[in-house]
């Protein structure tokens, strides 16, 4: 996926195939997010932010790794559901083969939770470096910290419906408290991505 055209990718999530869909396009939204900030951090360079510049080089430096994890989430959720379409195809002739069948296909969904979850906790953590550049970050891109906010929005909310519709499908309880464990913070986390581009949006408009 990291070698695709955009078109490509579109192409494919526009087609009536398993993968990629919303798990991927929640872990593109994280991406996309840790791109920004990165771009934000490194306009935030220079003498003018010198009092401010370790903790603008710890922002780029974990924006730039979350990216690139969040790439990896995006192929990963991709990979997991071509499991779950396996497991669906799977021989249902005999009551042996349909209980098979549904225990591989519940096996198959809760793996694929993982990576939607993976992306909640990558969010997580571009919103706070979201909260911490947003005071220090250099004010001429600063729409840019709020931009951010929003696909971090999307990242969370995208990433919990794919845990939620995961879980759900399969039959082990065991899995579902966990799951929920995972995303029992996310209105708590929308709650303070919007709040970054209020206070964006309020310093913009004067």
């Amino acid at each position: 996926m990291r070698d695709e055209t955009i078109g490509t990718f579109l192409d494919k999530l526009a087609a009536r195939l398993p993968a990629p869909g919303g798990g991927a396009t929640a872990a593109l939204h994280a991406a996309q997010a840790a791109a920004l900030l990165a771009m934000v951090a490194r306009y935030s360079g220079g003498p003018k932010y010198a009092s401010q510049a370790q903790a603008i080089s710890v922002v780029l430096e974990e924006a730039d790794r979350l990216r690139a994890d969040c790439l990896d989430l995006m192929a990963a959720d991709a990979a997991a559901f071509d499991i779950v379409a396996a497991a669906y195809a799977l021989a249902r002739d005999t009551g042996e083969q349909k209980a098979a069948r549904s225990a591989a296909i519940s096996v198959a969904l809760v793996a694929a939770a993982e990576p939607p979850a993976a992306v909640i906790g990558a969010a997580s953590r571009l919103l706070g470096l979201a909260e911490e550049l947003l005071p220090i970050g250099n004010r001429s891109v600063i729409a840019d910290v709020a931009a951010a906010a929003e696909a971090i929005r999307a990242a969370l909310a995208t990433a919990r419906v794919n845990v939620e519709v995961n879980v759900s499908g399969g039959t082990d309880d065991a899995a579902r408290r966990r799951y929920a464990g995972s995303i029992a913070g996310v209105d708590a986390l929308l709650a303070r991505a919007d709040l970054v581009t209020a206070t964006v949006r309020a310093e913009i408009s004067g």
